[in-house]
């Protein structure tokens, strides 16, 4: 199977609140909206794109119509201080503070009005003990 495209879809109730969230703190614009579907584009990468689904949707299989749950998106950035610093300043909540980890990320994680969990992740060099877990191919440098 080739993929064309790849993206989360968020299943919630509230739309609107969620497409203000992702536009006004993650740099998302709308390509399309209607009562029920939302997609987004990041204004900085067209390939970089989510979904927001109302659960109740005849679309979604009754067994799967709840709200989200469980889910954590990783944004890798160039900058993820400046990205903590602009949370800080809209007053979002940080649920895990700005650090390097010893397995290869400069990160913290906030989370959205849905309680989706945002790691906001720079790749950075893993410690020798981490970095004998890589593929030789996938070491950030």
């Amino acid at each position: 199977m080739r993929s064309t495209s790849y993206y989360p879809v968020i299943m919630s109730e509230r739309l609107a609140e969620t497409r203000d969230f992702y536009c006004r703190h993650f740099a998302f614009e709308p390509l399309f909206e209607s009562d029920w579907y939302i997609h987004l584009q990041s204004r900085e990468d067209e390939r970089v794109t989510l979904a927001i689904l109302r659960p109740d949707h005849e679309t979604v299989p009754a067994v799967a119509r709840k709200p989200v749950s469980g889910l954590i998106l990783n944004f890798e950035v160039d900058d993820p201080d400046r990205v903590h610093d602009a949370c800080l300043k809209a007053g979002l909540p940080i649920l895990r503070s700005l650090r390097d980890e010893d397995f290869g990320q400069r990160h913290f994680i906030t989370a959205d009005p849905n309680g989706v969990l945002i790691d906001v992740i720079k790749p950075i060099p893993p410690s020798a003990e981490y970095a004998a877990l890589y593929a030789e191919t996938a070491l950030p440098t």
